[in-house]
């Protein structure tokens, strides 16, 4: 294979957002997202319309990224896409239309871990950008997953810490729904959050042995305290938005930071980064920026076009795995579930 001119197409398609991207020897050339706005009639993601949505949006997507880094496809090195884990209808849709460009143009098919791809998303050529060194601990923080990861080589991935329950994105998003802002509601706590109390109202951290997390009891924990204040005095919610979103918002980065913590205590390794799509939260970001300083860390955050679900993170996996020749064959299926190491 040469490796002078490599052009990868990525496609992704874990969850509701349709991507694709082309890249360049390790520089992004485009990177399309299209979003589903008819999840939000539904207070969350609808698997059977996210998977419908998939098929009407993957051809104009790829038509685009390709036009955006004008390229032809008969450019094409090799096609990535993500494997899983994600919704299986939505995976279906990326694993079918990758296996067929791939056969239909005859170039190699790489398979790609999604959240090995938000971890990989930091070895993307970007100006401005500094890239992790081996080895370095990952927290991958989305709607669905919590994890930290110690990271010693590309592809060597060992998950040292996860969520029993919910994940820190699902948090958020319960709070914004108990509090009655609309979908996704995540973004909007964050918003809030900027400009209340952190300290106004205080919620206990669970207590979790070692470097696992949960969140479900804090979820009920905010639930029954909006129900009690809103009994008692029924604008509650309306009179004291910013300080509740501040308060929660404060909790679960206290949450998060604890946990870093002992991670680096545990292993030594004093380089953090952040990755997946609850990675855009300005308080975590602030947090973790003034931890560098508090317990002499090293800092590694991403762009926020490459925290949320995006191809162009699939492509730079897909590009580091073509350069070791590492290739995927067409009777390759979507995971639904589908554990780091595996």
């Amino acid at each position: 294979m040469s490796t002078d001119q490599v052009y990868i197409l990525a496609i992704e398609s874990s969850c509701d957002d349709t991507s694709a991207a082309v890249i360049h020897n390790g520089k992004m050339l485009s990177n399309v997202v299209a979003n589903q706005k008819i999840h939000e009639a539904y207070g969350g993601v609808v698997p059977e319309l996210a998977s419908r949505a998939h098929q009407q949006n993957i051809v104009p997507v790829v038509h685009q990224a390709l036009a955006k880094a004008n390229i032809d496809k008969n450019q094409l090195s090799a096609i990535a896409f993500t494997r899983g884990p994600g919704l299986m209808g939505s995976l279906l849709v990326g694993t079918s239309f990758a296996k067929s460009l791939a056969m239909g143009l005859q170039i190699p098919l790489i398979e790609v871990h999604h959240m090995q791809a938000h971890i990989l998303a930091h070895f993307i050529e970007e100006e401005g950008y500094e890239k992790p060194t081996f080895p370095f601990l990952a927290m991958t923080i989305s709607g669905g997953h919590t994890q930290i990861v110690r990271v010693d080589d590309y592809f060597k991935m060992t998950v040292i810490g996860e969520t029993t329950d919910d994940a820190v994105g699902e948090a958020f998003d319960k709070t914004a729904k108990i509090l009655g802002l609309p979908y996704p509601g995540g973004p909007l706590v964050d918003k809030y959050a900027q400009e209340g109390n952190p300290k106004a109202f205080p919620f206990t951290k669970p207590k979790v042995p070692g470097l696992d997390f949960s969140f479900s009891g804090l979820k009920t924990a905010i639930l029954y305290f909006v129900q009690k204040n809103k009994a008692a005095n029924p604008t509650f919610i309306e009179e004291n938005i910013a300080d509740i979103c501040a308060s929660v918002q404060h909790t679960i980065i206290q949450i998060l930071m604890d946990k870093l913590k002992l991670a680096s205590k545990d292993t030594g390794i004093k380089q953090i980064a952040i990755g997946g799509g609850v990675s855009a939260n300005s308080g975590i970001r602030n947090t973790l920026k003034e931890a560098e300083k508090k317990y002499g860390w090293k800092t590694y955050i991403p762009k926020f076009e490459y925290c949320t679900d995006n191809a162009g993170m699939i492509a730079i996996v897909g590009y580091l795995k073509y350069l070791n020749n590492d290739f995927t064959d067409a009777s390759v299926s979507a995971k639904a579930r589908y554990a780091i190491n595996e």
